[in-house]
């Protein structure tokens, strides 16, 4: 059996196993030691973590070294020492004595799982990797993943943008897709989705801001040292730019404030060319919303309502709908099929506003 490279931690004091909306990415998991010193190095191929009691413990870096796979139903399961076949036993947190050595191998675990996303996203759904920025070593650079090698004049073109913390491009949330599946915490459903009604997709990476430099330490990455700027420059970069007709963004978590910045950044373009903003169980201030979102986004939370039930509908605030669970990880695969109808109902609406307009003469590019 195939054991792969090693990935060396020495294990911080946080003895509780964290909970799955932390790991989805909200803005308290900065004050989690671990996930803060695991950001602060990603990129590289060592992760190392100081601890008071300096203990030590090598992981693999990579799945089949944890001794795990996916079966073809994106689900994550042991494989047998014996055969090198998967089996029906999912993830076990509890392997060793100690909290804080589970904790540790939990970490290493996810960093393997980001990997494995990625490959999928290239092999697996055909998504294309564009590097930012471009005018610099690939690995000194982020990347993001569009339908397309190049965007240009997109008739519907949709942005997604995942949580705070741990997840990386194409997650919606890492503890999902280790004790759950890849549909329920991968964003695939939703390019899927997507190019059936004829949209090309394009998958931000607002947490990938670091990458490690010789000699220790880290470096921020040029233009994307934290998740607004990030997002702002795949705009001003890849989406402007490319002059699309129609945008729809699909925010979770953490990517609600992201999005609320960008339509504070870029106003004309929010206005010409976003038709539809779908939050699922974000965590925006009210008080920051500009006034373009609200009449054309909805925030699916979580609830114990069924699906769709609206919630509460304010004039400071994009309303509030049910998400049809009531854990906050779970909200974007939750309400997909609700998003999605919202979209289209907006979409034809754009379009027949268009219509009525005339011949578009504004210029958003001129917000670069």
């Amino acid at each position: 059996m195939h054991f792969g490279a090693f990935l060396v931690i020495s294990v911080v004091g946080v003895g509780a196993k964290p909970s799955a909306s932390l790991l989805c990415g909200c803005v308290a998991l900065i004050n989690n030691p671990v996930k803060s010193l695991v950001n602060a190095s990603s990129g590289s191929d060592k992760r190392m973590f100081s601890s008071s009691s300096g203990k030590a413990r090598t992981f693999p870096t990579t799945l089949e070294g944890f001794g795990y796979g996916f079966n073809e139903d994106g689900k994550l399961k042991r494989i047998d020492k014996e055969t090198g076949k998967l089996t029906e036993k999912g993830f076990d947190f509890n392997i060793y004595t100690s909290a804080q050595e589970n904790q540790a191998h939990y970490e290493a675990l996810g960093e393997t799982i980001t990997d494995a996303v990625y490959e999928r996203l290239e092999k697996n759904v055909g998504m294309k990797k564009l590097f930012l920025p471009d005018d610099v070593p690939q690995e000194e650079a982020t990347f993001i993943f569009s339908t397309t090698d190049k965007l240009n004049k997109s008739k519907k073109l949709l942005v997604l943008i995942h949580g705070s913390g741990v997840v990386r491009a194409g997650q919606w949330a890492r503890s999902l897709i280790i004790n759950h599946s890849m549909e329920s915490g991968t964003q695939i459903p939703y390019i899927n989705k997507g190019r059936e009604l004829g949209y090309e997709v394009l998958l931000t990476n607002t947490n990938d801001n670091y990458r490690k430099v010789a000699g220790g330490g880290t470096k921020g990455i040029k233009g994307s040292r934290n998740p607004t700027e990030h997002a702002v420059s795949v705009f001003e970069k890849y989406i402007i730019p490319s002059e699309p007709e129609a945008v729809a963004i699909v925010a979770h978590s953490y990517g609600g404030v992201v999005t609320v910045e960008l339509a504070q950044k870029f106003p004309q373009f929010f206005k010409e060319k976003v038709f539809a903003v779908g939050f699922t169980d974000s965590v925006h201030s009210s008080s920051l919303v500009p006034e373009v979102l609200i009449p054309i986004g909805r925030n699916w939370v979580t609830s114990k309502e069924p699906l769709d039930t609206t919630l509460t509908i304010s004039k400071r605030d994009l309303p509030r709908y049910s998400a049809g669970h009531i854990k906050h990880e779970m909200t974007s695969y939750s309400c997909m099929d609700a998003l999605f109808k919202f979209f289209e109902q907006r979409y034809e609406q754009f379009k027949g506003d268009a219509d009525s307009s005339g011949p578009d003469t504004k210029k958003p590019k001129s917000e670069l």
